[in-house]
């Protein structure tokens, strides 16, 4: 990791003149380093700014408020150190503390972001940390972020003006000088920051000043994150709704009538995986397409890899039938998994070959994720099964070797080495001879973080997605049972069958078995439920809040 500490100035002496003494030392300035003030935003990692992003990869320091150390690691380069701004005791650095780390790297040549939680231009946290970098003589540019009162607003399913000749006014909750009678005009939209806990008595003072007692009110407090909650009530049942809800924390408060447009206009939190951590045990590789659709049905995937994928122990019976392929010793190939498509690419790349080998080569493809890595190296499948996206389904479809019609009756068949013989069996009944060749390994991966392994058990995710029979068993494996409560997804009947042979109960099977129709059919059961919860008047429902005695049965 690199350092803080500051560059020394030269201060070498020219040489000396003939006759003459040393001239008068000469001290060159090291360039001072970018300095960037970049702001986070209200919450939500996506609504990062372009500039903000390019600004966060080009530093090299980056000194970051403790609620967004996380956020900047994941846009720096490896090797950039990122300093949270708090001391060995964990409270946050003064003001003069953290202008110092920033001047003290840009005097040494370095480019600094210094990367501010929320949005400090509204609350004024940017001006007084330019200010000693002015002092300083630093030259600084300014990222603003999202703003808080539109960003959390717009989430919240809230437009603010509703229209021409409203007006918006921002009042801090902790300001002791706020006169509420100025705000009681029905054209006033009010934004209170840092008003969430204080609501009845905010909502008592105007109500006391004259504002319509009809008023619509939202409160909402975690806004733009999965852990978002919004109330609503009028004006007089302030009160009686914030104590129901049994939500406490910070946040902010929207006060007039476009809040009544909410229900037409939430988007966010009517997600049907709204805030459901969804656990994805697949290999590294394979699980961030999936990971992908789960976020925009609102989910938040943990990836944790079960499998690993490894090359085969003796790779002569790979180069043998690569070697065949080239030649011209197949009619047919067949691609099981993507993993099969990597498998042969790498070898491919070995030898210096692309797809213009697969030349006069048929080519089979099963399931969506094993024909676009195909398209990807550059070759279309000729053969996808129509219907159930497995062995099986590709058997169906397959034709029967025909003398008169097929050159060549043999198929190479790249596959795992734990890959059933279902294929193998049933293309030799329909007259082919098959080349069963091992192209790759899959070996149970590490143990996940304790942590992770705490939560599978005791009901700390929402859901678990399995694609194969492997990562039901590795998962049970290296991580233990997934908890009663938590909501289980399969594709196709094997690894269902896998599951229930596990004491698994099984919630939810797409009729076609792919990751896409996978994650869709999760997202309509959990729309389902939602919906449920919602007419029994559960806020913020998920699968993984309630908890059952007992452990439940496989069905």
């Amino acid at each position: 990791m690199s350092s803080t500490r500051p560059v020394a100035v030269s201060d070498d002496r020219t040489p000396a003149e003939p006759g003459g003494g040393a001239t008068r030392a000469v001290r060159r300035k090291a360039p001072l380093g970018a300095v960037a003030l970049v702001a986070a935003g209200p919450g939500d990692p996506e609504l990062l700014t372009i500039r903000a992003v390019a600004l966060l990869a080009a530093a090299e320091l980056v000194v970051a408020d403790a609620e967004v150390v996380d956020l900047a690691r994941t846009r720096v380069a490896a090797d950039v150190e990122v300093v949270s701004a708090v001391a060995l005791d964990g409270s946050p650095l003064s003001r003069a503390e953290r202008a110092k780390l920033v001047i003290e790297a840009s005097r040494a040549g370095r480019s600094v972001v210094r990367f501010l939680a929320g949005d400090p231009v509204l609350d004024g946290a940017v001006a007084a940390e330019a200010a000693l970098l002015a002092k300083a003589r630093v030259p600084f540019e300014l990222a603003p972020g999202v703003s808080t009162v539109t960003g959390i607003a717009a989430y919240a399913g809230i437009t603010l003006t509703g229209g021409a000749g409203r007006e918006v006014r921002v009042l801090d909750a902790d300001d002791p000088g706020v006169d509420y009678a100025l705000h009681i005009s029905p054209r006033v939209t009010l934004v209170i920051l840092g008003g969430a806990d204080r609501a009845p008595e905010i909502a008592k003072a105007l109500l006391a000043a004259g504002r319509s007692a009809q008023t619509p009110v939202a409160i909402t407090r975690g806004g733009t994150t999965v852990e978002q909650v919004t109330v609503t009530a009028s004006l007089a049942d302030v009160a009686t709704v914030v104590k129901a809800s049994r939500q406490q924390g910070e946040g902010i408060i929207v006060i007039g009538d476009p809040v009544g447009a909410r229900d037409r206009l939430s988007w966010f939190e009517t997600k049907p995986l709204f805030g459901w951590r969804v656990l994805v045990p697949r290999t590294k590789e394979q699980a961030g397409a999936l990971s992908e659709q789960l976020r925009r049905h609102g989910a938040v995937p943990i990836e944790v890899p079960t499998i690993s994928v490894e090359p085969p122990r003796t790779p002569q019976q790979m180069e043998r039938a690569i070697h065949g392929l080239v030649s011209g010793r197949y009619e047919w190939i067949a691609f099981t998994s993507a993993n099969a498509v990597k498998a042969v690419r790498e070898r491919f790349d070995e030898y210096g070959l692309d797809a213009r080998s697969f030349a006069g080569l048929r080519v089979a493809a099963v399931g969506e994720a094993t024909a676009a890595a195909l398209v990807a190296f550059g070759v279309k499948p000729d053969l996808v099964p129509s219907g159930d996206q497995s062995s099986v389904g590709l058997l169906e479809d397959w034709p029967e070797f025909d003398s008169l019609v097929d050159p060549i009756n043999r198929v190479f068949l790249p596959r795992a080495d734990i890959a059933t013989e279902t294929l193998v069996a049933g293309l030799t009944e329909l007259g082919w001879e098959v080349d069963d060749v091992t192209a790759y390994r899959t070996v149970r991966a590490a143990p996940p973080p304790a942590e992770t392994r705490e939560a599978i058990k005791t009901g700390g995710f929402d859901a678990v997605l399995f694609t194969s029979s492997s990562t039901v068993r590795n998962l049970v494996g290296i991580a233990g049972k997934p908890h009663p409560t938590t909501v289980v997804a399969c594709i196709g009947k094997a690894t269902v069958k896998t599951a229930e042979e596990h004491g698994l109960r099984v919630d939810v099977m797409p009729e076609d078995a792919s990751v896409a129709a996978l994650a869709d059919a999760l997202a309509a059961h959990g729309e389902v439920l939602r919906l449920a919860a919602a007419e029994a008047g559960e806020a913020s429902w998920r699968p993984s809040r309630r908890r059952p005695a007992a452990r439940r049965k496989a069905t």
